[in-house]
């Protein structure tokens, strides 16, 4: 089921919408706020919901009622978070009707980020883009294991470059999923960056670089992304990046991974994430989430940039 506009809608009606919603997008750049933004999380259809919004693959039976946008915002409340940012997840893969309708129930509360399909024609994967665009999608989610075996997200003929570079102008932020390291992905990402560097570039989880020898190369890799000026970082899913020797409230992440982020990117380019549903199985669940993220920064300025300001200056407000 499918909640794209028709291919038959107007060309100068799409470049119009596009064109404005690409100028909002830059007046946002320069604005800042107090809300607390959600930069990372997920809905999907519940069992019963599943009968008319079909999963690709099913999510986590202790969890397939967990996520929908109700419970979210109970959450949400609970830890007074003022909005979020859903990412298409992979249980409805590329049909995003579920989360369309979910920015169409709460446009005050909620963005969306969509899933690129690498496996499109370049026309159809931009023109997908500008569609979704259209229905309140602020960002596009690359993960790179959804390309066939051996390809790149940076291959020039391919979908993803071409996608990439609209992006850029657009100012539709480019969210990079580097779930098995951050190391795979560093020349792929360097190469994206090289091709098209007005294209925002977000890394979901710190990248994934877990506390481990092989995690530590990976986020010096990382830590040298900072020169680049519009790379940014997501402090999300901190559960996934204990590498088996931290636990809530995540001491060591903090001093060996989120201060050094800190120190290299500043507050201006990180932005707090929980991973909802799957963070409400951890110790301190969702609030905790939250909560940790603002205990490391200091009240004022910074702490306000990396919990909602970056996310408003990037995709827009919420208000």
């Amino acid at each position: 089921m499918s909640m794209v506009p028709s291919r038959s809608t107007p060309i100068s009606v799409l470049s119009a919408t596009l064109l404005a919603l690409s100028a909002a997008s830059s007046i946002a750049l320069t604005m800042s706020t107090a809300s607390v933004i959600d930069s990372h999380l997920h809905v999907w259809a519940t069992a019963e919901e599943s009968l008319v919004f079909p999963y690709d693959k099913a999510p986590p039976s202790q969890l397939q009622d967990m996520a929908s946008p109700e419970l979210l915002l109970e959450r949400m409340d609970d830890a007074g978070v003022d909005g979020a940012l859903i990412i298409q997840p992979i249980n409805h893969k590329f049909d995003h009707s579920y989360v369309t309708n979910a920015l169409q129930k709460y446009p005050h509360k909620f963005k969306g980020i969509l899933l690129h399909d690498p496996s499109l024609s370049v026309e159809l994967a931009v023109e997908r883009l500008e569609q979704l665009v259209l229905l309140g999608y602020v960002g596009v989610r690359f993960n790179p294991y959804l390309w066939p075996n051996g390809e790149l997200m940076s291959e020039d003929s391919g979908n993803g470059l071409a996608v990439y570079r609209r992006c850029g102008e657009m100012n539709v932020p480019v969210c990079v999923m580097c779930f098995q390291g951050f190391g795979l992905h560093f020349d792929d990402i360097l190469a994206l960056i090289a091709k098209s560097p007005d294209t925002i570039l977000i890394l979901d989880h710190m990248g994934f670089c877990a506390l481990n020898d092989d995690g530590d190369k990976a986020f010096g890799q990382l830590l040298g992304l900072a020169k680049y000026r519009n790379v940014f970082v997501k402090v999300s899913a901190l559960f996934r990046n204990t590498g088996g020797v931290d636990s809530y409230p995540y001491d060591k992440i903090k001093h060996e991974r989120f201060l050094p982020l800190m120190n290299e990117f500043g507050a201006k380019r990180l932005m707090m994430g929980s991973d909802f549903p799957y963070v409400i199985e951890t110790e301190g669940s969702y609030k905790g989430a939250v909560e940790t993220v603002r205990s490391w920064v200091p009240a004022g300025y910074d702490r306000d940039a990396v919990l909602g300001g970056n996310a408003q200056r990037l995709f827009g407000s919420w208000n």
